[in-house]
């Protein structure tokens, strides 16, 4: 990696001055962020960290001093060109040549791996990661809510492949429960198989909303009830209607999961575990952990005093299960079927609570790797409509950005040559969703606004396809960059260092994302990446440049084109190459 052959020649001569051994400096030696002002310097070194295990705090003028005192001690060499102190930091300038040389190499090199082969990762085992997201209930069309789950667990799932995990991506669906005993019964009452075949799951979003007029009705009730009942008897007719509207509601999702360009391994759901739920309980009877309440249902004491001040409940009072007890089954069985290392729940935050019951519970049955399960929670979206009002259906939404995006393109001059505007509009405006969902913290709430997400300048995703879109065509109309036969004494230009620069910080970009699988650092570096790529686009024209100057500028294009795309790639988005 490009940034840690850097990193290990500034420790290693840190190392020789501080007597420490260079691999517990590297991490303390990171690249710095570009800024509007230019003239940085490319890496720092953190004078807090090699003395945070000595005597007390240090003023920040201690801090300025001890690195004043140590970039004396510190001489230049052929990589570093200039050494200087800053504010509790010692600066250090590579070698502009070998900068432009180094970062072009390993860029090329490593194609889609820049960035994840840095010594940053080398420390991490390579782990199996079970990743659950997106999870909606079946028989229902697919509720805009669960888009941000849909979308952040691919993220996530992404991240993780990409840095070398093994990853099972599971959609566990709610496929289960009283609802189906009144859709059943709709379904008997006011169901049409031929509309059931042509439009699943708005027909049987018709079905249930003429069902849950009448539902108050005590015979609707007690009705709803024996269907249900019979589903848990496993009653041949009553299952195979059942079955229908899951096989029918999977088959419609695939087809928006594909529009989404998300996949899953593994369709799991409530169903499956509706006898292991009833093993859980068995377990908890017998291991003492399953109390009775007054009112006959079962509960878990979670409280710290064992005085049921806080409980979690488990069963009805009927003796059936809950969708606790069902996640706990789940859990279990997945362990013992992918002897996981990782699982990671993508839900609202509204599900807090009841992940931190599943987990307590899990310990609490001795299982020892609930330590390693988490809970990965986002905000709520308001304010989502489309024109024709409140928006509740996600296939709306992305036929509503669609449109809007499509009317954008006619209305520029460069659309007309796009290939195929239906398919690019769609990918534009997938890039524009998830861009503005993924800018902020994902645990925040956050106000969805048409205008801002389309806009094709500023920060945006349509910003981000129009940058990667506008390097291809530079490329396709001078040929491709080669990169043996590259001046690097072409790029010394500020604009083209500030670049450079920027592609040397993308590991250390990637392994925060890692840490806390926030997307927003990838978001934040790729919209600086496009804006630094505009004005060296502007400032570093390929046409009428001399042949040698000509190349290089090609080759810092193909570059910031290449790991643009890559940082799209994982955030879910496809890149486009014309628009």
């Amino acid at each position: 990696m490009a940034a840690g052959s850097f990193r290990r020649s500034i420790a290693s001569q840190l190392s020789k001055v501080l007597n420490l051994p260079p691999e517990n400096l590297i991490k303390s030696i990171s690249a710095v962020p570009v800024s509007k002002k230019r003239h940085v310097a490319d890496f720092q070194f953190s004078i807090a960290s090699i003395i945070e295990n000595s005597s007390g705090d240090c003023s920040a003028q201690d801090l300025h001093l001890q690195a004043q005192q140590l970039a004396e001690r510190l001489q230049c060499d052929s990589v570093v060109s200039a050494i200087s102190a800053g504010p509790g930091t010692v600066n250090f300038t590579i070698n502009r040549e070998l900068l432009a040389k180094t970062v072009l190499q390993q860029v090329w090199k490593d194609g889609s791996e820049y960035g994840v082969k840095s010594e940053l990762f080398s420390t991490v085992p390579r782990q199996k990661a079970v990743v659950e997201f997106s999870s909606p209930n079946i028989a229902k069309k697919f509720h805009i809510g669960h888009l941000r789950s849909t979308i952040v667990g691919n993220f996530i799932a992404n991240l993780k492949a990409v840095l070398g995990h093994e990853v099972v991506r599971i959609n566990y669906l709610g496929d289960w429960g009283m609802q189906f005993g009144l859709l059943g019964v709709g379904f008997q009452s006011f169901g049409n198989k031929e509309k059931l075949k042509s439009s699943p799951l708005q027909h049987l979003f018709e079905v249930y909303v003429q069902i849950n007029k009448a539902a108050e009705d005590e015979n609707t009730k007690k009705l709803a009830k024996d269907f249900f009942r019979k589903l848990e008897e496993r009653d041949e007719q009553a299952l195979s209607i059942w079955q229908q509207f899951r096989d029918l509601s999977i088959e419609e999702y695939i087809r928006i999961y594909k529009r989404l360009g998300v996949h899953f391994d593994e369709y799991s759901g409530e169903s499956f575990y509706q006898e292991k739920a009833q093993e859980v309980l068995k377990m908890l009877e017998d291991k003492g952990l399953l109390q009775k309440t007054i009112q006959g249902t079962g509960v878990v004491d979670l409280s710290e005093k064992k005085d049921l001040s806080a409980v979690s409940t488990v069963m009805r009072s009927d003796g059936t299960s809950l969708y606790i007890t069902r996640d706990l089954a789940a859990a279990i069985d997945r362990m013992n079927k992918h002897s996981w290392d990782t699982m990671i729940y993508v839900t609202d935050k509204s599900q807090s609570n009841h992940f931190q019951h599943l987990f307590q519970i899990l310990k609490l049955m001795g299982y020892d790797w609930a330590e390693r399960c988490q809970h990965v929670s986002f905000g709520l979206v308001q304010g989502m409509k489309t024109r024709r009002g409140e928006v509740v259906f996600l296939e709306d939404v992305l036929n509503e950005v669609r449109s809007r995006m499509l009317q954008n393109m006619t209305s520029t001059k460069t659309s007309k040559e796009t290939q195929d505007p239906v398919e690019t509009a769609e990918k534009v405006g997938l890039a524009a969703l998830i861009i503005q969902d993924f800018r902020g913290l994902l645990s925040s709430d956050y106000q969805f606004s048409w205008e801002r997400a389309l806009q094709s300048r500023g920060d945006t995703g349509v910003f981000l396809q129009y940058t990667h879109a506008r390097l291809h065509s530079l490329e396709q109309m001078h040929g491709n960059a080669e990169l043996t036969d590259v001046n690097v004494s072409c790029l010394q230009e500020p604009d083209a260092i500030s670049v450079l620069q920027h592609l040397l910080r993308y590991d250390e970009v990637l392994h925060r994302s890692s840490q806390d699988l926030q997307p927003k650092h990838i978001v934040s570096y790729l919209l600086t990446l496009s804006h630094l790529a505009a004005v060296a686009h502007k400032t570093l024209p390929v046409k009428g440049s001399a042949p040698a100057v000509a190349q290089a500028r090609l080759c810092l294009f193909h570059a910031t084109r290449s790991v643009l795309a890559n940082g799209m790639k994982l955030l879910g988005i496809t890149p486009v190459n014309q628009m």
